[in-house]
């Protein structure tokens, strides 16, 4: 059986967190969006179930913000900054195929207020950087 090769587009809008494949969007207003990369849907397998922590949570970088289900385990999802959630994405829990089929935009995860945002923002990549890494892990991706 052939080896699947990894390819997507990478949003310029957000930053990303390589050691998670997470991404985070500024909103304008003081909040972020945090969602799971492409790659990251990719190396989990199709995704048939999320769950967030409860609204209000004090979530640390690097710790479990969620939980998703795949086929093949079930995987906590490690936070790539500090942030007071706010909101899961109900849309998500209920049908978390969104998760497969857009993860960038309708299948984010959590909407937050970072707490530490001016320090840990610089932990994170640019789509430029987030591309680069994804090549260093594979050569053969195709990435827009």
């Amino acid at each position: 059986m052939a080896e699947e090769i990894f390819s997507a587009t990478i949003p310029d809008d957000r930053l990303y967190c390589p050691r998670h494949e997470m991404w985070v969007r500024e909103t304008g207003d003081g909040e972020v969006l945090i969602g799971v990369t492409r790659y990251g849907v990719f190396l989990a397998g199709r995704i048939i179930a999320f769950t967030a922590k409860p609204n209000g949570a004090v979530v640390d970088i690097d710790r479990g913000m969620a939980t998703v289900e795949s086929r093949k385990t079930v995987l906590a999802v490690h936070a790539p900054i500090s942030f007071v959630l706010l909101a899961g994405n109900d849309a998500a829990e209920e049908c978390p195929d969104l998760l497969n089929s857009d993860p960038w935009y309708e299948g984010w995860l959590a909407r937050a207020r970072p707490r530490r945002w001016a320090e840990e923002r610089g932990g994170l990549l640019d789509a430029a950087g987030y591309r680069r890494h994804l090549l260093s892990l594979d050569a053969d991706a195709g990435l827009g």
